[in-house]
């Protein structure tokens, strides 16, 4: 199947994916949090923010995987493709057996590590749940070689529709046990299941269909550590997301207990489904961006700058929908979906959104830095802003609570993304910013005026009541659109929606 049509396609079904899965949460959630009360919901999305921090033991070979296949694959070189399939599984096994022991030392002191805000029952809990979730991590490391071979064959359509099969069927399976009384244990069961499920699907796949080969002889170790420096640099950026999106709850816990971190995970997780919008577009241009890079000659920053622009341009008319409308009618949102308890989320949610759209149009800008071998200054920016973050979360959580902690990550964002990394795209990686920046301006208009005007609408109708909230959504998502079309796009877009959706 022609790569053209893979993007297309599976560009669409990651969208499918999005749209299911949160159909399915929205769904699914109230149920889960009515259930199983909101101090068990804290334990487990603390217990779950803890735990992921065993994913750090990649060290970033993930992403590594990519770059390095397509050196091998134009220069037709099918050998060193099995010889580096060999070489990322023997890391993944040995990385995947440090991450389950050092999970076991996490669940033999998990009383030392939560703190003395909980207690002895949500305590044992949080030892089952991280028992069932360091298993799941374990499970996952020996297939990351086997997802990357898949992604970097640019099979999007059999990956994207996984990950649907995977959104329907976690609340069944999920549910029957929540109502079976095993609470959040039973939960976090039926997702290691479902892991297991999608992990031989793709192992299948990878073998029968794509031909996955491997071997661990005569492995070109020269290779091994030229991939490690690669990586290393990757690996600082996933201890930086991991402190910005996860050290907040454990912070937040440690000062405020279970009911505290359930709030703030509502608003976390909101904010993980406005950061999927983004991904679901740049995920599929990886394999193209690093196929430029190792391939194209002297018109290769023109393709990068053309990419980086347009699908920065598709990431924010698409998010901007999903902001304007967080923004006028966010908070009676978490009041329908998760209850009045968890009215005080929505401050968190706003502080959390607004500044990572920065990041988020403009996240093909790190994969062509990857690509390039030239994320250095970026890794070690980051890790060094993601300090300072922790450092303010923690002082002012003290003071202003959870907010605090909210507030520090979007200062750092704004700091990195907004600023430094900006300067770094210009000068070093030849990205044209200020075009990029020309080429938002008519979106982010269209937020500005849209935002206002879906505020004065609740003036006159009750968004507390369904009816009520759903007529003010649309009414703020059809004045989105039309203005869009109108100073959001150039005229050459328009033309081109036009020819190629509308057929006119």
């Amino acid at each position: 199947m022609k790569t053209t049509r893979q993007i297309r396609i599976g560009a669409i079904l990651s969208y499918v994916s999005m749209a299911v899965g949160y159909v399915v949460q929205i769904v699914y959630t109230p149920l889960m949090l009515r259930i199983i009360g909101s101090n068990q919901y804290g334990v487990y999305n603390l217990t779950n923010s803890i735990v992921s921090y065993l994913s750090l033991f990649s060290l970033g070979f993930a992403p590594a995987y990519v770059r390095f296949f397509m050196r091998h694959k134009v220069r037709n070189d099918s050998e060193g493709v099995i010889k580096l399939n060999g070489l990322f599984m023997s890391a993944f096994l040995i990385l995947g057996l440090l991450a389950l022991l050092s999970g076991g030392i996490m669940v033999s002191n998990i009383g030392g590590l939560l703190g003395s805000k909980f207690s002895i029952a949500e305590l044992k809990l949080a030892k089952i749940l991280m028992i069932l979730m360091v298993v799941n991590i374990g499970i996952s490391f020996p297939l990351i070689p086997i997802v990357s071979f898949i992604q970097a064959n640019e099979r999007f359509i059999f990956q994207n529709g996984l990950n649907i099969v995977r959104q329907i069927c976690s609340p069944f399976l999920s549910l029957p046990l929540l109502l079976a009384g095993y609470g959040a244990i039973g939960m976090t069961a039926a997702t290691t299941a479902i892991s297991i499920g999608i992990s031989v699907c793709q192992f299948w796949y990878a073998v029968r269909v794509l031909h996955f080969k491997i071997t661990f002889k005569n492995l070109e170790f020269d290779e091994f550590k030229e991939v490690s420096i690669f990586s290393s640099f990757i690996f600082l950026n996933a201890v930086t997301d991991q402190i910005n999106w996860n050290a907040d709850k454990f912070i937040v816990g440690r000062y405020s207990g279970a009911l505290a971190v359930a709030i703030y995970g509502i608003a976390a997780q909101l904010n993980s489904y406005y950061l999927g919008f983004s991904t679901a577009i740049s995920n599929v241009f990886i394999p193209k961006i690093n196929n430029i890079v190792a391939d194209y000659g002297i018109d290769k920053n023109e393709k990068l700058n053309s990419i980086f622009v347009t699908v920065g341009k598709m990431q924010l008319i698409v998010v901007g929908l999903i902001l304007t409308n967080i923004i006028v009618v966010g908070k009676e949102f978490i009041f329908f979906w998760a209850g009045k308890d968890y009215l005080a989320a929505y401050p968190l949610l706003l502080v959390m959104v607004i500044p990572v759209t920065i990041p988020l149009i403009q996240n093909t800008g790190i994969t062509i830095q990857q690509a390039m071998n030239k994320h250095i200054f970026r890794s070690i920016v980051y890790f060094l802003i993601a300090l300072l973050n922790i450092v303010a979360s923690i002082s002012l959580v003290g003071r202003i609570g959870s907010i605090g902690a909210a507030a520090a990550t979007a200062g750092s964002l704004i700091i990195g993304n907004g600023f430094l990394m900006n300067w770094y795209y210009e000068k070093h990686i030849g990205l044209n910013v200020f075009k990029f920046w020309r080429k938002m301006s008519g979106p982010i208009l269209t937020i500005i005026i849209v935002c206002p005007v879906g505020v004065l609408i609740k003036r006159f109708v009750n968004a507390y009541s369904f009816v009520g909230f759903v007529i003010v959504a649309v009414i703020t998502s059809l004045i989105y659109l039309v203005l869009i079309w109108i100073i959001g796009l150039t005229n050459h877009e328009r033309e081109m929606l036009k020819s190629r959706y509308l057929h006119v």
